[in-house]
């Protein structure tokens, strides 16, 4: 709290709260995944189709955000939100060294959430 105090824009202040926060509190973590989500899109141009690969330590902020907003959507039942973060994240980092691909089939069958 105390680097978002000074900086909002810190993504990994977001990821890491919302990480604090997903087990108990997913509406709480849920604020903090997206707020990183939206602060990062900032960044991009409008028409931006690029990669975010995982291995640019820079682009780590913003795909954690991204995963933890993906799994509290499915967390909390907002299935086809939840299909189209995870599929996002999987064109931004194709080598998906957060295992995406292994929840996209779940999600997209209505699966519930479970913890692992």
């Amino acid at each position: 709290m105390e680097l978002l105090h000074a900086d909002l824009r810190c993504l990994d202040a977001h990821a890491h709260l919302g990480n604090f926060a997903f087990d108990h509190l997913p509406n709480d973590a849920i604020r903090h995944y997206e707020a990183g989500v939206r602060i990062g899109e900032l960044s991009f141009d409008a028409h931006f189709s690029g990669v975010l690969p995982w291995g640019f330590i820079d682009n780590r902020p913003y795909l954690r955000c991204l995963h933890g907003y993906g799994l509290c959507l499915w967390r909390l039942k907002r299935v086809e939100e939840a299909a189209t973060v995870l599929e996002r994240l999987l064109w931004l980092n194709p080598t998906d060294n957060q295992g995406v691909r292994f929840l996209v089939g779940p999600v997209r069958k209505g699966e519930e959430w479970e913890p692992e």
